[in-house]
């Protein structure tokens, strides 16, 4: 059958000489790799346009034939060489017309169907098809290819529609295959099961089993490389696809295992929708999402084999929650106990965990209106004696449970160590399994094909070796584990859970564990300031609802911050008119339960002078000996005031000797010369910059 004759019959005005002196572009596309192995005739029809550009009259080294794009869906320009290169030749004014099959084969987009047509109506490019030949300059044939853009358009939507459509009837039926991660496999029936593979099977759980425990991803993870634990992965592409390989634990893959519902038992569809409005071009992301299962679109309890029950499951999704910025955050490593777990009760904010002189100190903040809008600090306190009030709150609520524990923490100790023996039994057991085969292999082999022999015999030995040095880590392992649990053993454990105070502060429990402890007590701790006293107000909230307010008293850097500050001011004047010297004063105020600022529990007789010197009642200090002077001597704190400089400074220049100074024999103080001029080259040396001096460097280098 020939389609000749629809060109011939309409070609005859609109085909002029200008465009036989340009190419005759033949556009070839096939939608996607399948298209092009099961629909091959349409591929046909595309290079047969060949012969049409020839009977229009075009010479055979004229005709270019764009085919780069076969494989690539149409709805977009973006990823289509081809398309490009067509456009760009026509820019060019190399193209007097394009051929394609259909519009459709050209573009589906209408925003990449107009701009062509307006780089051909701008260069005198024509466009033909089977129906005929069109000029986009002519009114009539640019509203024709209009149309034609805009079906192809619509076509493609209503392809798409009737496609997902079917997907989801299908999915909604719980029939609709898709790829099963790790732990499972698919029947060539279609059934999902469980991997056959025994230790695959065991690896699965023991995640599961170790999430549950640690309640972090990156816990398994040092869990699994600790104990040389490896995943369970079948080859789905290339020569070895389906078979089992055990390759290194990674933070994606267990992030991947612990969210995906089917191990619960659960078939869902439209787990990782895309958000067509995170899509932008020239962005590496795809808008791929991952759906929570409830907003999935298809969601079906207890269709699969499952590894844990659907409880389960969302208690792992609660704790994996709580481990993001949104949440209390992941278990940290510093000496804070009670990170993400203190809220401001000025602001509601939740107060963050501060430490200073290089984690020996602990402070809890709410710095967010500072930190935000230039404000002032909301409040802060310091940590330890917080983290010790609710330590002893904890402990008081663990007490009446403390026998159970112990029954639970030895029987935990004996399953944990029975699943690692198992873990073991399983791989060396795997690994005799391989030196087995690779013996059987070499056996059959002929000995005269001494090519195959030789990597048979290389493969044995490789099977030999690996197994002998299993044998020797697992040896290594078992040397490594302490004995069965005696029954003195178990009485011990029975005897430290019941002073649980004791193990609560053992060097062998770490901060990490008291709050893995506190977090599964306690949701939140309110803490308020009462202004800049020693007044805390504590409101704990317990899980499952329960609530504990208290007042504490924290420790303050100064006495003026003392709730009762002119109450004890006024009892130490009282007790000095009657009489009494400082020494006594301070027993009076120890007996009667005042108490001084920071961590001080007792007053001092020192205390009670600063005491009555800030009223007026006594002299803040004997005076010095005088000090016999030359001219223009200046003892340290004088020149220190002087200059406007740190006292620990100044006497950092007299051991440097940048100072001119004697040592009074008498009074022993120093005393240091400085007339106007001295005074003013210190204040040009303090104000000017400083030289950093590189460590080791030769004094010829440094000057």
């Amino acid at each position: 059958m020939s389609t000749t004759a629809p060109f011939s019959s309409l070609t005859s005005h609109k085909i002029q000489a200008s465009h036989y002196d340009r190419l005759a572009a033949v556009y070839v596309r096939q939608s996607t790799p399948q298209q092009m192995l099961r629909h091959q005739e349409s591929t046909r029809l595309q290079y047969g346009l060949v012969e049409r550009a020839l009977a229009l009259g075009w010479a055979k080294p004229q005709v270019l034939v764009i085919d780069e794009d076969l494989g690539k869906s149409a709805d977009t320009m973006a990823g289509r060489s081809g398309f490009q290169r067509l456009v760009a030749e026509v820019s060019l004014a190399h193209v007097g017309i394009i051929l394609g099959l259909e519009m459709s084969r050209l573009a589906r987009s209408n925003r990449d169907w107009h701009h062509l047509l307006e780089v051909c109506a701008l260069f005198g490019t024509l466009i033909g098809d089977l129906d005929g030949v069109y000029d986009p300059t002519d009114y009539n044939d640019r509203l024709l290819l209009g149309l034609k853009g805009a079906m192809s358009e619509a076509e493609l939507h209503v392809l798409k529609q009737r496609m997902s459509a079917g997907k989801r009837a299908k999915a909604e039926r719980g029939e609709l295959g898709m790829q099963v991660p790790m732990g499972y496999l698919r029947r060539p029936s279609g059934d999902v099961v469980k991997d056959p593979d025994e230790q695959a099977q065991a690896v699965i759980a023991l995640i599961f089993e170790q999430f549950e425990r640690v309640g972090t991803i990156h816990g398994v993870l040092r869990y699994l490389v600790q104990h040389q634990i490896r995943m369970p992965q079948r080859v789905r592409f290339g020569p070895s696809k389906g078979e089992l390989v055990w390759r290194r634990p990674n933070r994606v893959t267990l992030s991947n295992l612990l969210h995906h519902p089917i191990y619960a038992g659960a078939y869902v569809y439209g787990r990782r929708p895309t958000d067509v409005k995170r899509k932008q071009p020239g962005r590496p992301s795809t808008g791929r999402l991952v759906a929570k299962p409830e907003d999935c679109q298809v969601l079906l309890h207890d269709r699969l084999p499952a590894y844990i029950s659907w409880e389960q499951f969302e208690r792992h999704q609660r704790q994996l929650e709580a481990n993001t910025q949104a949440g209390l955050g992941v278990i940290r490593y510093g000496p804070s106990l009670l990170s993400g777990l203190v809220v401001c009760g000025r602001c509601g904010m939740r107060m963050a965990s501060t430490y200073n002189n290089n984690g020996a100190g602990l402070r809890y903040q709410c710095a967010r209106e500072m930190v935000n809008y230039g404000g002032v600090m909301c409040q802060s306190l310091a940590g330890f004696p917080l983290d010790a009030w609710l330590s002893e709150l904890v402990l008081q609520a663990l007490e009446p449970a403390a026998l159970e524990v112990s029954l639970e923490v030895a029987a935990d100790v004996e399953s944990q160590r029975q699943r690692l023996y198992q873990q073991w039994a399983k791989r060396l057991e795997r690994a005799a399994y391989e030196v087995d085969r690779a013996a059987r292999q070499y056996d059959a082999v002929e000995p005269e094909n001494r090519l195959v022999a030789r990597t048979l015999e290389r493969q044995w030995e490789e099977a030999l070796a690996a197994e002998e040095q299993l044998k020797a880590d697992y040896r290594r392992f078992v040397a490594e584990q302490p004995a069965t649990l005696t029954a003195a053993e178990r009485d011990a454990i029975r005897c430290l859970a019941s002073d649980l105070p004791a193990l609560w502060q053992a060097e062998t429990t770490t901060a990490a564990d008291r709050q893995a402890i506190i977090r599964q007590l306690v949701e939140r701790v309110v803490v308020t300031v009462q202004g800049e006293s020693e007044q805390v107000a504590l409101h704990v909230h317990w899980v499952g609802g329960h609530r504990t307010e208290m007042q504490r008293r924290r420790p303050v850097a100064r006495l003026d911050q003392l709730s009762y500050y002119p109450d004890l001011l006024a009892r130490a004047a009282a007790l000095h008119h009657e009489g009494l010297s400082r020494g006594a004063i301070a027993e009076r105020l120890n007996a009667e339960g005042w108490r001084p600022a920071k961590r001080r529990e007792t007053f001092t007789a020192d205390m009670v002078r600063s005491l009555l010197v800030r009223q007026g009642l006594s002299a803040s200090k004997a005076r010095p000996r005088s000090v016999a002077r030359e001219a223009d001597e200046w003892t340290l704190p004088e020149l220190a005031y002087t200059l406007e400089m740190p006292l620990p400074t100044l006497y950092s220049w007299l051991r440097k000797g940048y100072l001119k100074a004697r040592r009074d024999a008498v009074s022993m103080q120093w005393l240091i010369w400085a007339d106007t001029g001295e005074v003013k080259r210190l204040r040009a040396l303090r104000q000017g910059p400083r030289v950093w001096k590189r460590p080791g460097a030769k004094k010829s280098e440094q000057d």
